[in-house]
């Protein structure tokens, strides 16, 4: 073998050894995406059916009073969701940067939740949560023989349930984001406020935290999108009920798809799910390419 031949090849290998993953990559999730979109055209059942209807299963969709309360539930959770994540996120990352002594511990403690699974989350939280077995069991034996806690049976309130298990796994994922935002505000700035006579407070509230705009875009993004695929934490705490009180959309689909044998529709409501997360994403990464470009 040629020299020449060697060194043509030594250029080409990674091109050659990444090619393979990049187009099985395509395949499955962008061939998928578009067989999913052409799948909720159709009138498919319980098996594929390829003959276009247009809108009809969009309109069944629609129709259906399970699907608004999916996405009923969506605008609950994703606003309880995000928002008291922030807002835990933010105070306990102006916490850790006092420099306090027990930083790593305090840091590890919040952030060890992020390592488990939702559907351990969802599970251990179950516990907890149950009527029979977790908290209400527990004051009720301290004495308070009185007090109750049943919202993970309650269909009114068991759509707060999964805000606070999700809440707990993730708010410490916040802190980290907004601690390293933190972080990286140049001292000077701190000096210069502290020199015009600027509290603490203040400092933070009209000075630091305003600068840290991209780092609030980019948690709500993130945030945005696990509220909008929540399913694993959803099945693993309430199953979707009682009845179908805490569905949400990912777990609407799963139930048409694999339940319910509605494919067509099962496909709408992924199109659609598709469509939100692209309205979020789109703006984000346009903000973010115009500031490169700036």
């Amino acid at each position: 073998m040629s020299r020449h031949l060697l060194q043509t090849l030594e250029r080409r290998l990674p091109v050659l050894v990444v090619t393979p993953l990049f187009a099985l990559s395509l395949f499955f999730v962008y061939g998928f995406i578009l067989w999913t979109i052409y799948i909720s055209f159709t009138r498919s059942g319980v098996m594929p059916n390829y003959d276009l209807t247009g809108l009809q299963q969009y309109e069944r969709l629609w129709a259906t009073p399970r699907w608004s309360v999916a996405l009923a539930n969506l605008g609950i959770f994703s606003a309880l969701f995000i928002g008291i994540s922030m807002a835990i996120g933010v105070l306990l990352a102006i916490l850790l940067d006092q420099r306090v002594r027990a930083e790593g511990v305090i840091r590890t403690i919040y952030l060890y939740p992020m390592a488990l699974s939702f559907i351990v989350t969802g599970t251990v939280w179950k516990w907890l949560l149950n009527p029979g077995l977790g908290l209400e069991r527990l004051v009720r034996e301290a004495g308070w023989t009185d007090f109750t806690f049943d919202w993970l049976v309650n269909p009114d309130r068991a759509i707060y349930t999964v805000v606070i298990a999700a809440v707990w796994q993730s708010s410490g994922y916040a802190m980290a984001l907004f601690l390293a935002g933190l972080r990286s505000v140049d001292d000077e700035v701190l000096k210069a406020a502290a020199i015009d006579g600027a509290g603490l407070m203040r400092t933070y509230t009209s000075i630091i935290l305003p600068i840290l705009r991209p780092v609030f875009l980019s948690t709500v993004i993130i945030l945005a999108h696990l509220a909008i695929k929540s399913f694993d934490l959803v099945v693993a705490l309430t199953g979707g009920g009682p009845g179908y009180a805490t569905d949400m959309p990912a777990t609407f689909m799963y139930a048409f798809a694999f339940q319910r044998s509605e494919l067509g529709v099962a496909a709408a409501s992924a199109v659609i799910m598709l469509m939100t997360i692209v309205a979020i994403i789109v703006p984000y990464l346009y903000s973010e390419l115009r500031g490169t470009r700036g």
